[in-house]
C-alpha cells in the first residue's frame, strides 16, 4: 500500500481502497465496517446521543460530544479500531508516527445544513477522517465532501466533490460539507483528526484593503429628488440621531422615494449589468456589480451614496463627524468650556481645549452594488480582528419582497471572540439600515440556504437579492 501513497500518481485503486491525489492526497475505503448488524447497532447508538446545535458563519449543524468517553460497545469498539490497528496501519502507511490521541465526534446534518469551506488548521493535526453511515445517497441530496485546491497565495479556488472515508495530508488544504438539500435524509457521520509531528505552515496572505474615496461634490438637489421627504425634516433627523445613538444602530424604512426604489430594481433585474464573482470561497462567496455597467438610474443612486450632502445627511441621522459642517465631540467641547469661561470671567483657552490641534481628517467610503443568491456568504476571518476599525456600514437591500429569515442571508454582528451575536440585519426592501461598530465588533452574512430556492423566479430567471453595501469612516 505504501508504495501508491505517492503525489505524483493522480489516481489509484486497490480492492477497497482508492487513491486520489487531486487536488491533494486523500484515501477511500469501502466497506470499511464488514458487518451490517455491528453498523446498525453503531448507528443506533449514535443517534441516541446527545447532539448540540452549532451555528455561526461558518456551518449549520448538530454535533455531539467528543466520543473519547463513551462507554457504549459499538462506539467503544470502532473507536479502539481506528485509535488502534488503523492508526498503526495509517502512520506505516503515511511514514507519520501517529500520535494515540481520540479526537472524534458525530455530526448530523439535516435539511440546509452546511459547512462552509475551512482548512481545520490546528496544531498537531496531520491526518482527517470521516466515516458516513447514511441510507441511499444520491448528488441531488447534497452533503457532499467538496475538496478545494489552493492557489499560490494558499486561497482556495477550485473544488472537486467526493463522498467516503478519507485521511488527507497537506500543508494547507480546504474542504466543505456541501448543503443538505434533501428534506427527509439525515448525513450522519463520525469525523475527526489523527495527530502527529506538526508541519512547517505557509505564511498567510494578506489581502489589501478596498480603496477608500472622500464624498463626490454633490449638492442637496441629489437627496431631494432621491430620499422620502420624511427622512429630510430637521426635526425627524433629531429623532433619528437619538434613537441612533441610544442603540448604534437604526433601520430607516422607506428610505428612498417610491418611484425611485422601482425604477432601480426594476433596472437591477431587467438590464445587462456584469457581475462578478468574489471569493476565494474560505472567505466570501456573492456577486459583485461593476460600476462602468450600470444602468443610468443606478449610477445616480450610487452617487447619492457617495456624494456629499448623503455624508452631511449621515451626520444628522447619526451624530458622527462625516461631514465639515457637523458638529465634533471637541466642538461641543468647546462650547461647553465657553459658556462656562463667560459664566466664570475666564477665557476657557486651556490645554484641555487646545489638545488636538491636528485639523479633522476627511470622511472617506467604500462601497459595493452586490448580488446574492442560494449558496452566498461571506466568512471571518482570523485576520480580521486585528483590521477592525471604528465605521458605519449601510445597507440597502432591493428586490427581496419575500425575503424570509430562515433563509439566511442575514448580516450578523458579533463581538471579537465570542459566538453570541450582538445584532442581525435582514434584507427587507428599501429599509436603511446603519450599523456603527467598534474594533471589537465583526460582522459576517449568512448562508443563504436552499429555502430561499421556494421564491417566485423573477423576469431576471435568477432568485436573487441586491444590496447597496457602504462602509464610512470618520
Amino acid at each position: 500500500m505504501t508504495h501508491i501513497w505517492h503525489p505524483k500518481r493522480s489516481h489509484k485503486k486497490l480492492w477497497d481502497l482508492e487513491l486520489d491525489c487531486h487536488p491533494f492526497p486523500h484515501l477511500l475505503i469501502r466497506n470499511f465496517i464488514q458487518s451490517d448488524s455491528f453498523t446498525e447497532n453503531l448507528q443506533r447508538e449514535l443517534l441516541d446521543l446527545n447532539f448540540h446545535e452549532k451555528s455561526n458563519d461558518l456551518y449549520k449543524f448538530n454535533q455531539s460530544d467528543d466520543l473519547k468517553k463513551r462507554k457504549e460497545p459499538h462506539i467503544t469498539g470502532l473507536r479502539a479500531a481506528l485509535f488502534g490497528l488503523f492508526r498503526s496501519w495509517l502512520g506505516e502507511v503515511l511514514g507519520i508516527e501517529l500520535e494515540p490521541i481520540v479526537d472524534v465526534s458525530c455530526a448530523k446534518y439535516q435539511y440546509t445544513d452546511v459547512l462552509l469551506c475551512h482548512d481545520d488548521e490546528l496544531e498537531g493535526r496531520r491526518v482527517a477522517f470521516i466515516l458516513y453511515l447514511v441510507p441511499p445517497w444520491e448528488s441531488s441530496d447534497g452533503g457532499t465532501l467538496d475538496l478545494f485546491s489552493t492557489d499560490g497565495k494558499y486561497w482556495s479556488v477550485g473544488v472537486c466533490s467526493s463522498s467516503a472515508i478519507y485521511g488527507w495530508l497537506s500543508l494547507c488544504v480546504f474542504v466543505q460539507v456541501a448543503e443538505v438539500l434533501s428534506e427527509d435524509k439525515c448525513r450522519l457521520s463520525l469525523s475527526g483528526w489523527f495527530h502527529g509531528p506538526s508541519l512547517e505552515r505557509p505564511p498567510r496572505h494578506i489581502e489589501p484593503p478596498f480603496p477608500r474615496s472622500p464624498h463626490l461634490p454633490r449638492d442637496e438637489t441629489l437627496l431631494l429628488e432621491w430620499v422620502n421627504p420624511l427622512y429630510l425634516d430637521v426635526d425627524y433627523q433629531s429623532q433619528v440621531q437619538q434613537e441612533f445613538e441610544d442603540s448604534s444602530e437604526i433601520q430607516l424604512k422607506n428610505f428612498l422615494k417610491e418611484e425611485k426604489f422601482k425604477e432601480v430594481s426594476e433596472a437591477l433585474r431587467l438590464t445587462d449589468v456584469q457581475w462578478t464573482k468574489q471569493g476565494p470561497p474560505n472567505r466570501r462567496c456573492y456577486e459583485v456589480a461593476s460600476l462602468e455597467s450600470f444602468p443610468q438610474c443606478v449610477s445616480a443612486c450610487w452617487e447619492l451614496l457617495c456624494s456629499e450632502a448623503f455624508f452631511l445627511l449621515l451626520s444628522n441621522f447619526t451624530g458622527l463627524r462625516l461631514h465639515y459642517l457637523s458638529p465634533s465631540d471637541e466642538d461641543e467641547k468647546d462650547q461647553e468650556d465657553e459658556e462656562e469661561g463667560e459664566a466664570t470671567g475666564s477665557s476657557g483657552d486651556t490645554p484641555s481645549a487646545n489638545k488636538n490641534n491636528k485639523g479633522p481628517s476627511t470622511p472617506v467610503c467604500v462601497g459595493e452594488l452586490r448580488r446574492w443568491a442560494h449558496g452566498d456568504y461571506t466568512l471571518l476571518h482570523d485576520g480580521d480582528a486585528s483590521k477592525a476599525e471604528y465605521a458605519l456600514d449601510l445597507l440597502l437591500p432591493l428586490s427581496c419582497p419575500d425575503w424570509q429569515t430562515e433563509f439566511g442571508g442575514f448580516t450578523s454582528y458579533i463581538a471579537n471572540e465570542e459566538d453570541e451575536e450582538l445584532l442581525m440585519v435582514y434584507p427587507e426592501e428599501n429599509s436603511l439600515a446603519l450599523v456603527y461598530r467598534d474594533k471589537e465588533t465583526l460582522k459576517f452574512v449568512k448562508h443563504i440556504n436552499h429555502r430561499s430556492s421556494t421564491l417566485p423566479i423573477g423576469d431576471s430567471c435568477r432568485r436573487a437579492v441586491y444590496d447597496f453595501s457602504f462602509v464610512y469612516y470618520e
